[in-house]
């Protein structure tokens, strides 16, 4: 039986996904490529992301796992967990070449892609990043399901983490997609499908899970994303706010991004 709990779960983790989305739009609609705003955008997220993974997620998977497995025990098993998602995430990431990385964002608009056969490699870029996207939305999508069916506060602050992360991604893929075959519809289509398999992880994940669903496989779970996520925000979007803006200001998206999920942490409280 489908609860309000799990509806609202499902909400939260729809959300997040379709992003991805917003990213594509916010692409379309600028009239030029400004790497000062994107490098800002790409320090807030990972600020964000940082904050709520050390501050909040990786501290309540501890607590999950110190009731069944006690204090010391918990404490290990979440920092073991914590950096198998890290050994995850990069394992995901070497797997998928650089130039179709989605974290690998590139300004298209200098690029100088005129004839059929870079459009033909534009096009692949996108497709490939929007599976990329996919394949690393899943684990997220999940854990932002868990973490509202166990504390709906929790589940919204993964949210509109897991979501700012999802706009650059969204740019990520529409923006090749676009130069290549001209077509708004297909490069936004393209990028909110990707962002789909963070409610499909969630479905996936309740109906699987849900019969061994406990403390210690919550614990787990979102101390590996805890780790997934610092994973992305140092590997990936750190180094790619720091290419393309000035030092100040990826440092200040950074800070300005921590602040605002600090405040919204202490709103949802």
């Amino acid at each position: 039986m489908i609860t309000p709990d799990v509806l609202f779960a499902l909400g939260l983790t729809l959300f997040a996904g379709l992003s991805t989305g917003i990213g594509s739009m916010m692409a379309f609609f600028s009239k030029k490529f400004n790497p000062n705003f994107l490098s800002g955008a790409l320090g807030f997220s990972a600020g964000v992301m940082i904050y709520v993974s050390l501050v909040e997620i990786f501290f309540k998977a501890k607590d999950a796992l110190t009731v069944t497995l006690g204090e010391k025990g918990g404490y290990w098993v979440t920092v073991v967990s914590f950096f198998a998602g890290m050994a995850l995430i990069a394992l995901i990431d070497n797997l998928v070449p650089s130039f179709e990385n989605p974290h690998e964002i590139k300004n298209i608009d200098e690029a100088g892609y005129t004839d059929e056969t870079d459009r033909k490699k534009l096009l692949r870029m996108g497709m490939f990043s929007a599976l990329a996207i996919a394949i690393h939305n899943f684990p997220e999508g999940l854990a932002t399901f868990m973490g509202a069916l166990k504390d709906p506060a929790l589940g919204v602050s993964i949210a509109v983490a897991i979501a700012i992360h999802n706009i650059p991604e969204g740019i990520a893929v529409s923006v090749p997609v676009y130069y290549a075959t001209k077509s708004r519809r297909k490069a936004l289509w393209l990028s909110v499908l990707s962002g789909f398999s963070e409610p499909v992880g969630a479905i996936l994940g309740y109906f699987i899970l849900r019969a061994i669903f406990n403390d210690t496989l919550f614990g787990v779970i979102f101390a590996a994303v805890a780790g997934i996520m610092v994973y992305i925000s140092l590997d990936e979007l750190l180094p790619t706010a720091e290419e393309y803006g000035k030092h100040h200001i990826a440092i200040g998206g950074v800070i300005g991004g921590m602040v605002v999920m600090a405040l919204s942490l202490l709103l949802f409280a």
